[in-house]
């Protein structure tokens, strides 16, 4: 059983664990806020942008001068896995969740006969998947001393992965991020990257709806376009899945440093019921060899 003297210092010292995990979780709530107005913010850019390359590849679709981008190479033996996690942890599973479904991804085109090569974003999507497949991981980025990530972040990114492209060492790129919705939902998801996705037939109709009949003439051309935009979009679905990823982490971190201060202060509370009764059964021991004595004078 444990003394009264190292009690009292477990007590002291989840108190100040605790008043660590409250001060995180006033952070985490501070820099929430922008954090989602942020990601809240790209969306409807990043959704519009789709549109516009929707409403452009319908007439590109089965095209032989399509661009690369949007028809692919023609095969999908070599796929690029780009998984964005955060940099730090104190955050629940949300980097373990990324990992997961990148680890479920990567074991199915395995096991399908698929080359892989992995890009990491992120120092813990790095330490989750090195272990086991250290030797595919072929670029890692991290943004640790980086105060906050901007466009210029996303873009160096969406160059190496081009860069890559343009010398055919992959097929298909698909990107893992965790799509933010609240400060207790963060939703692991995928996205390919390329080839860019053509629309189904939900965004085909919709796309024909607003054309409402009308023929456009394109100035410059749709290949001219498309060259432009299909590389920009690769820029801004990274930076948007950065952003979603930031959100997210913070969300969670709130939501994992109020656990965290809450079962400390659950500790305290039994603790405390322990050094109680640990001291009430001394006193007692105390008084009643008191009183053993006086009566054996």
């Amino acid at each position: 059983m444990a003394s009264l003297k190292d009690l009292r210092n477990r007590i002291a010292s989840v108190k100040a664990t605790q008043k660590i995990t409250k001060a995180m979780q006033m952070v985490a709530a501070a820099k929430l806020r922008r954090a989602q107005e942020a990601a809240e913010a790209a969306r409807p850019y990043a959704e519009r942008m789709n549109r516009v390359l929707a409403n452009l590849a319908i007439g590109m679709a089965g095209r032989e001068d399509a661009p690369k981008l949007l028809a692919g190479t023609g095969s999908d033996q070599v796929h690029l896995v780009i998984v964005a996690t955060a940099d730090r942890g104190l955050c629940g599973g949300f980097n373990s969740s990324i990992a997961r479904l990148a680890r479920d991804h990567i074991n199915a085109l395995l096991r399908d006969g698929k080359t892989v090569r992995i890009m990491t974003v992120g120092r813990k999507g790095r330490d989750a998947l090195k272990r086991q497949y250290g030797d595919k991981i072929v670029k890692s980025v991290d943004f640790t001393g980086l105060r906050q990530i901007g466009f210029d972040q996303a873009q160096d990114i969406a160059h190496a992965v081009l860069a890559m492209f343009e010398a055919g060492e992959f097929d298909v790129a698909t990107l893992f991020y965790s799509k933010f919705q609240n400060v207790v939902t963060q939703v692991p998801t995928a996205q390919q990257l390329i080839p860019a996705t053509l629309p189904g037939a939900d965004e085909v109709a919709k796309a024909t709806a607003e054309l409402a009949g009308a023929v456009y003439d394109y100035e410059p051309s749709e290949e001219e376009i498309l060259s432009d935009l299909l590389p920009r979009n690769v820029s801004v679905q990274v930076f948007r899945a950065l952003l979603e990823n930031v959100a997210g982490e913070w969300g969670a971190k709130m939501s994992a440093m109020d656990n965290a201060t809450r079962n400390a202060g659950d500790m305290i509370n039994k603790l405390q019921i322990t050094y109680n009764r640990s001291r009430q059964a001394m006193i007692t021991k105390e008084l009643i060899e008191i009183i053993s004595g006086a009566e054996a004078l």
